[in-house]
């Protein structure tokens, strides 16, 4: 992908094909990034859907698959197992409710719209993520601080969240990068171009009559450098979670 997007036109559709390009083309950069299409505002639109998304997931799932996994309530086992079945559908599956759903939704609540369906598409897999970690926790470490006056949700937060920090790391990864890469609700959602997030607004730079595939590539690794940072700051946290236990 790199390699292509420092190609011309020409030489991406050489035949025989050259694997490097003859000069590298770095002003491909500067003409998709000042081109009409926007890449800035569909960057924009692509980060505060996923961390908008990523964030009401976290809000939700965590004290939910905290419950779930200290107390055994009626009918827990059906409650996990309906949580999973929500994993088999997909937006594509939904595509025409979504569409009577949100079609008055304009302008900036789109994007809330998106957030809204992001979250509640990757809800189930976050909350059963992290209510295995939170049950792996003991629970005496639980009882030890309502002993000590601590309530539930200080409990929670205080003494179980530090634990099972690796799991709400593989939380956030996983929603943050299904909201980055989700397509189809915002295909049918987001109309107007300054409003789409990359997913949807890629396309529109390969051109009409002209296929200009090294301008697709470079938006397509514009597009993924925000994801490799996500994993490398994640990652120290990922580290910091697995060494943090009940002895400190």
């Amino acid at each position: 992908m790199l390699i292509t997007s420092l190609k011309t036109r020409l030489e991406v559709t050489d035949i025989p094909p050259a694997y490097f390009p003859a000069s590298p083309q770095f002003s491909n950069y500067l003409t998709v990034w000042s081109s009409e299409v926007n890449p800035a505002a569909s960057l924009l639109a692509t980060t505060v859907i996923s961390l908008g998304a990523t964030l009401l997931v976290l809000v939700v799932a965590t004290p939910a698959a905290y419950y779930v996994a200290r107390f055994r309530f009626p009918g827990r086992l059906v409650f996990l197992l309906l949580v999973l079945c929500t994993q088999m559908l997909q937006p594509t599956v939904l595509a025409v409710g979504l569409f009577q759903e949100f079609r008055g939704w304009s302008g900036y609540a789109v994007w809330r719209a998106l957030i809204l369906i992001n979250a509640a598409f990757n809800l189930s897999f976050a909350i059963w993520i992290m209510q295995a970690f939170f049950a792996g926790v003991p629970k005496e470490i639980d009882e030890a601080a309502l002993i000590d006056g601590l309530g539930r949700l200080q409990t929670m937060f205080r003494i179980s969240l530090p634990l099972v920090w690796p799991g709400i790391v593989t939380a956030i990864v996983f929603v943050f990068v299904n909201s980055w890469n989700e397509y189809a609700a915002a295909l049918i959602l987001v109309n107007a171009p300054d409003l789409q997030p990359l997913t949807v607004s890629m396309p529109r730079f390969l051109g009409l009559y002209i296929q200009d595939w090294q301008y697709l590539f470079t938006v397509a690794l514009i597009a993924i450098v925000p994801v490799i940072i996500l994993f490398a700051l994640i990652e120290k946290r990922l580290i910091g979670g697995l060494t943090a236990g009940a002895v400190k």
